[in-house]
Formats: structure tokens, sequence, C-alpha cells
């Protein structure tokens, strides 16, 4: 896989360099609330600009249908990415049309554009190899190399990500050199014990990454939505919490394999639970209860891990050499819910291992919650494509990045 510096050593001065980017930012209208993946992605911009290359910025936003939303434009972010950059950012308002040839026809050397959202054409995220292949063909008319640094979306078989490339000369940004090197920590040269911290909503979205880390790690600390349905396949009752009941089998599964494997699999002892979901919006004090994890009341919801869970889970962090986590302990954007979501970040910093927070949510409560980005040992940009990688998955985006 060759680097940006191998790039620009070979020189890119005056010719159009086409990053794929990873600006999938949270808007609220017109308002970025959370700029991390730009910020994650400007220094590779800033260093081909430096060289003298005519920088092409690419990237898609939210699941627009294949024609432009303007609920999904990336206008908002090219003003913070020029911010971020201290230049001019120039912003083309379609990804192949007129506006885009004009823009980029436009730069001068060092100069910097971004193209309207790529899932506005539906060529970008089509099934059909043809179809894809189209705009592949007429995104590469625009530049001469082709740089990839969207880590968040290599998991994806689209246009942009994965046609492209085979198309033009091609790198790999220091996003996604950075990305895989800490993956490789994750799989290949892992420090223990080797402690894996998962949550969110649902068992289903991780069942191909706990049936590869039970193979490698030494404890699974389970928290948020998913951990409902864990405690159901233990018999207990869990209300109106979260549950998928056909994860119970696989559920039951991996608890077995786990004690076959001699894996320490750890389940909340105690949960806050309320009978109404939290407004979110004006975040009014939400009253939880505090129970047992077995006693659950049949007419409350489980909302977050409770304060016996959040000493034990802290405990089982203590001595770590290696953590990934994946997924908040309960609903975080509220602030009587984001308890047990905080004290699994304090004590990943308390830590002494290599910490990873894997993307996603956890990375977004992270910095909702206020923490130093630089307490941790990486915070990734892509929850998706790291879950994918942990699975033992050939990520479509990497693939087409090797030479």
């Amino acid at each position: 896989m060759k680097t940006i510096d191998e790039l620009v050593q070979d020189g890119v001065e005056g010719k159009r360099v086409f990053v794929r980017a990873d600006l999938n930012v949270p808007l609220d209208g017109t308002t970025i609330t959370d700029d991390g993946r730009i910020r994650a992605v400007a220094p590779t911009i800033a260093k081909l600009a430096a060289a003298g290359a005519k920088v092409i910025v690419a990237s898609h936003l939210g699941r627009p249908k294949g024609a432009p939303d303007p609920a999904f434009s990336l206008a908002p972010v090219a003003v913070r990415l020029g911010e971020l950059l201290g230049r001019n950012v120039s912003f083309a308002t379609d990804t192949v049309g007129d506006s885009a040839k004009a823009t980029v026809a436009a730069l001068a050397n060092g100069e910097v554009t971004l193209l309207e959202n790529l899932r506005f054409n539906a060529g970008e995220t089509s099934k059909d190899d043809a179809e894809r292949g189209a705009f592949a063909d007429a995104l590469a008319a625009l530049a001469d190399l082709y740089v990839g640094d969207g880590f968040g979306a290599v998991h994806r078989k689209h246009a942009s990500v994965f046609d492209l490339p085979a198309r033009l000369p091609h790198a790999a940004g220091d996003l996604i050199a950075t990305e895989v090197g800490v993956l490789k920590k994750l799989t290949d040269d892992v420090a223990r014990p080797y402690v894996v911290v998962l949550g969110g909503a649902k068992v289903s979205d991780k069942i191909g990454v706990i049936d590869n880390l039970l193979k490698k790690a030494d404890k699974i600390l389970i928290g948020g939505g998913m951990s409902y349905t864990f405690l159901a396949a233990k018999g207990h009752e869990v209300g109106i919490s979260l549950l998928q009941k056909d994860q119970i089998p696989t559920c039951l599964a991996y608890l077995a394999e786990a004690e076959k494997r001699g894996v320490e699999f750890v389940l909340p002892v105690d949960v806050l639970v309320s009978a109404d979901f939290p407004d979110l919006k004006g975040k009014t004090p939400a009253n939880p209860d505090l129970v047992a994890s077995d006693a659950i009341p049949a007419d409350k919801e489980g909302l977050d891990i409770g304060p016996k869970t959040r000493e034990l889970y802290a405990a089982k962090l203590a001595d770590a050499g290696t953590v990934f986590w994946n997924g908040p302990m309960g609903v975080f954007e509220h602030p009587d819910y984001a308890n047990g979501t905080k004290a699994v970040a304090q004590a990943l910093i308390d830590s002494p291992a290599f910490t990873v927070v894997g993307g996603g949510d956890s990375a977004a409560a992270v910095r909702l919650l206020g923490f130093d980005e630089n307490a941790f040992g990486h915070i990734s940009t892509g929850g998706g494509a790291s879950l994918e990688y942990l699975e033992g998955k050939t990520l479509p985006g990497l693939a087409a990045l090797e030479d």
C-alpha cells in the first residue's frame, strides 16, 4: 500500500489529487455538532496542498437516496474545513456536473475544493458494477491521482472507495495508515490482558466481532441496549428494555463459548431503569430507579449501567494491556444516563493499557462528555469499518489501495 508521503515525494505539484475523505459529520440543520472527522483528515489535505497539489476533496454525508437533498449538503463542511485549514475551500454544487468541472478547472496549485455529497449520485452506492463504474469514470476524469483517506467508508464497495482507485495511481492517506496500524495492534500484536468493551443497541450489530474476539480477548464487558438480550438469555426479566428475542440463542452460544475458552464474559450487575425514554432535546430530569440487573420491573426499561457495574468494569480495565471499546453503556446523550459511559471512558484514561475507542457513538460520546481525546491511545473515525476489520473481513476500500 503506497503512502501519501511516497506520492508527495514522487511529485504532486500542479496535479489534481482526488482525496476520498469521510466527512460524514452530524448536523443540526446546517450546524456541525461534531467536527471530529473533518479534523482527522485535515492534515492529509494540508500536506497535499503544501506540496502544490490541486486538491479535490469528496465524501458522503448521511443517506440521501441517490439524488440531491439539501438536508445532506456538504456546504457547511466546506466552510468548517476552510477554517481548519486556514484557507478558502471552494465548493462544487454537484459531483461530476458542470459545477464540479468548472470548480476543479479553476484550481490553482495548493488550492482545495470540496465536491457536493457523492451519494447525490445513484452510481456511488449502486450494486450494479456498470452503474458504479460509470460514476467512477466520471470522477476519474476530474483528477490525476487518488488518495484514500476516508477510513469510515472503507468497508463499503462504493464507486469512490472501491472502483475509483483502480482508475488512477493511488495511495493511502495518513489517517488510513494510522487506523490500519492501530487495528493491527488489536489483532496481530496484542499486549495482554486484552479487554473488549462492547455496548450500543443491538447484539445483531456485533455478532461478527464477538465471534472473532472470543478467540482473541481475555475479557469481554457488555453494556448498552445489547446487554438486555444477554440478561434475558440468562433467564432474567428485562421489562420493556431493548430486546432481540431472536438473538437469545446466539447469546447463549457466546456465553458457553466464552466459558469453554476461559474468556471472562461480564454483564451488568445493576442498571438504571425508567418507565419512559428520556427527553433528549430538552434533557428534563428523568428520575431513574436503580435496580439489580436480575430484578428489572416488567414495566421499566434499562437505560444505563448502575454504580456497582461501573466499579466492576473499572476494576476489570485497571490491569489491561490493551482495550478496545465500541458502543456506549447507556443513553449518554441525557445527563441522567451518561454516567456509565463516562465511567468506562475514565477507566480507559486511568488504565496503563493501549486504549482504542472504536468510532461511531463511542467517539461521539467522548467528545460530547468533554473528555480530552489525547488521553486515549486512539479514537477511530470509523465504527463500522473498525468492527468489520476486527471480524477478519476484507475491506473493499483497503483492498483497492493495495498495489
